[in-house]
């Protein structure tokens, strides 16, 4: 059993996501309640509240706990070469992304009303995750493409970060969204996440070698 009163609460809050996560893989964000997560906790729902005020904060930690696994597995990509090209990167970088299909979803659908119902304190802790993330992502450019010049790495972020939010739309699509587009005659072609992360990717590096 943890020890201490900060060991136990970040142990608490630990199995408080974790219950969230479960939670999120076959309900959608609307349906649960701190309710219905509290009940998968060891402790009683009341308690919940001792840790998160609002459903929103539980999702954001769970967001912000994606966004930390993200940036160690592109830690690993850069630490891991001394060089890459630019069509091996895309798909390291894309490989990343393929784990991370609950961020992803997270950021697509229900960004704004985890912002939006969260503490200030927890909105920081996730923005300051969120920014080290950039920075992963900068760092790697900065050092498997030297040519790149800072202007040139910024506006790779600012074209990379927003795209991610359409990724799990693009790749994640249920009965009857297809029902509807084939009632609709869209010409929908299926892109798993790596493969439409790669193909942009190599697209915005293309001049880069």
């Amino acid at each position: 059993m943890p020890k201490g009163s900060e060991e136990l609460t970040n142990a608490r809050k630990e199995e408080i996501i974790n219950a969230c996560a479960s939670l999120y893989e076959t309900m959608g964000f609307k349906d649960i309640t701190i309710g219905d997560i509290g009940a998968k906790t060891s402790f009683t729902r009341t308690s919940v509240y001792n840790y998160f005020q609002t459903k929103e904060e539980i999702f954001l930690a769970l967001l912000q706990r994606e966004h930390e696994a993200w940036i160690a597995d592109l830690d690993t990509v850069c630490e891991g070469h001394d060089s890459m090209p630019a069509d091996d990167f895309a798909g390291a970088l894309a490989r990343t992304l393929e784990k991370r299909g609950c961020m992803l979803k997270l950021m697509s659908m229900n960004l704004y009303d985890m912002e939006g119902n969260s503490r200030m304190e927890n909105l920081v802790a996730f923005k300051t995750t969120y920014a080290e993330a950039l920075r992963s992502v900068g760092r790697c450019l900065e050092k498997f493409f030297s040519c790149m010049t800072a202007n040139d790495v910024q506006e790779f972020l600012y074209a990379f970060f927003p795209f991610l939010l359409g990724v799990y739309p693009y790749t994640t699509t249920t009965d009857k969204q297809k029902e509807a587009m084939e009632l609709a005659h869209v010409n929908y072609a299926h892109y798993s996440i790596y493969e439409i992360t790669k193909s942009f990717v190599v697209k915005m590096l293309k001049a880069f070698g």
